[in-house]
């Protein structure tokens, strides 16, 4: 990604500088004297141009499809103060912007050496229609990740190297545009395959187990297996509802509250739960499935690897501008460098997955400062401190109400 930014920026300056120095000539002939308060004609033409730049950055972020190309056709057309501008894919004419739309007719025919060499070209154009003014078209390949993917057509009455050179600077910031789509679509990918692992980590231990556990009331006890079945209901239907990838700090511990019952369906008494939920932070919105990962790494090292009775400890507090969620086991805990090597991803495939996992997740949401923190050694427990930014969407004045003294359970 950095490398993509650097290319934009890099392109950026010089469209700037070339399309600056042009606009500039020609806004200082078109404007008179009494607007020189707001700076030279360069520099007002500058300014237009990073304008315009920035208002036709948007949709082009969202890929090249006919609904971005018609939004971002004019503010591109403006940047180049072309007769008409029309940009493609490699099938057909996505959009025409200006005077002379006849001419989309026979375009694709004449722009299929551009998608294919990936080399802007420049040509005459003859026209028999009355009135028609485009004598001269220049072609500009727009590229991505998988090579040539569309182009961009400016079309001007007379033959013109400008023309040429920002013809072809233009479709470079265009191509940046949307690499940097594919990067957000990228992103959302791994964020959904990432997700789909930890559903497939949820699946077949816990659930067998949890099942097995249900079937050891039916008879003993049908009024508990009953109510176990509904848990397990909800709980499977939160972790494997296929929208959103957000979710507020209530509908998660609660959740996570259907999965610990069924825990202790298992272990019984073993098993001792402390929550302390702070009620302003319990509508605070954060990425879907990050927290029960967490919990279940405590379930499996604090009581899993213990025959004593073990405690976990789930607390939620107002922290100013965030959320801090804190999750402690005093189970058998790990040695610190096993515990890095886990989340460098070299634990082994069934190894710390959910950690790892919520760690990247949270990283690449928030940014590096918003990691795990995690505190640990053997024989000692482990304790996991995750926080939250408060102005994500999800943050409203009044959340829901969750009881907020310590329980043990």
């Amino acid at each position: 990604m950095t490398v993509l930014v650097t290319l934009g920026l890099a392109v950026g300056s010089v469209l700037l500088l070339a399309a600056g120095a042009a606009l500039g000539h020609v806004a200082g002939r078109r404007r008179g004297a009494g607007r020189r308060a707001l700076g030279t004609p360069v520099e007002r033409a500058t300014f237009q141009t990073l304008h315009n730049a920035s208002l036709a950055a948007p949709p082009l972020r969202a890929g090249l499809t006919e609904d971005t190309a018609r939004k971002a056709a004019r503010r591109l057309r403006t940047l180049l103060g072309t007769d008409a501008l029309c940009l493609t894919d490699r099938s057909t004419v996505l959009t025409w912007d200006g005077s002379g739309e006849h001419h989309t007719a026979g375009l694709m025919t004449q722009v299929r050496q551009v998608l294919e060499t990936g080399r802007s070209e420049a040509f005459p154009l003859t026209c028999a229609q009355e009135g028609c003014a485009i004598r001269w078209a220049v072609v500009a390949p727009l590229t991505g990740d998988n090579g040539v993917v569309g182009t961009l057509a400016a079309f001007g009455a007379r033959e013109s190297p400008v023309l040429v050179r920002a013809t072809s600077e233009v479709a470079r910031w265009v191509s940046v545009q949307l690499e940097l789509a594919e990067l957000d679509h990228s992103r959302t990918r791994l964020i959904e395959a990432e997700i789909r692992a930890l559903r497939a980590q949820i699946s077949p231990h816990f659930l067998f187990n949890s099942l097995a556990a249900i079937a050891s009331f039916v008879r003993t006890d049908p009024e508990r297996a009953r109510d176990l079945l509904l848990e397990f209901a909800d709980f499977t239907r939160y972790s494997f509802r296929r929208h959103g990838e957000f979710t507020t700090l209530v509908d998660e511990l609660h959740s996570i509250e259907q999965y610990l019952n069924l825990v202790r369906a298992r272990f019984g008494e073993r098993l001792a739960v402390t929550l302390q939920i702070a009620p302003e932070v319990l509508a605070v919105s954060l990425p879907f499935l990050c927290l029960q990962p967490l919990v279940e790494n405590a379930v499996k090292h604090g009581l899993e690897g213990s025959v004593a009775r073990s405690h976990i400890s789930i607390v939620a507090r107002d922290a100013g501008a965030e959320a801090v969620v804190v999750i402690e086991d005093d189970g058998v805990g790990m040695d610190p460098e096993r515990l890095r090597a886990v989340l460098r991803g070299e634990g082994g495939p069934s190894t710390g997955i959910g950690l790892r996992n919520v760690d990247e997740r949270l990283r690449q949401v928030y940014g590096d400062d918003y990691g795990l923190v995690l505190e640990t050694a053997v024989g000692a427990g482990m304790k996991i401190t995750a926080r939250f930014p408060k102005y994500r969407p999800g943050v409203h004045p009044s959340p829901p109400s969750l009881r907020t003294r310590p329980r043990q359970r």
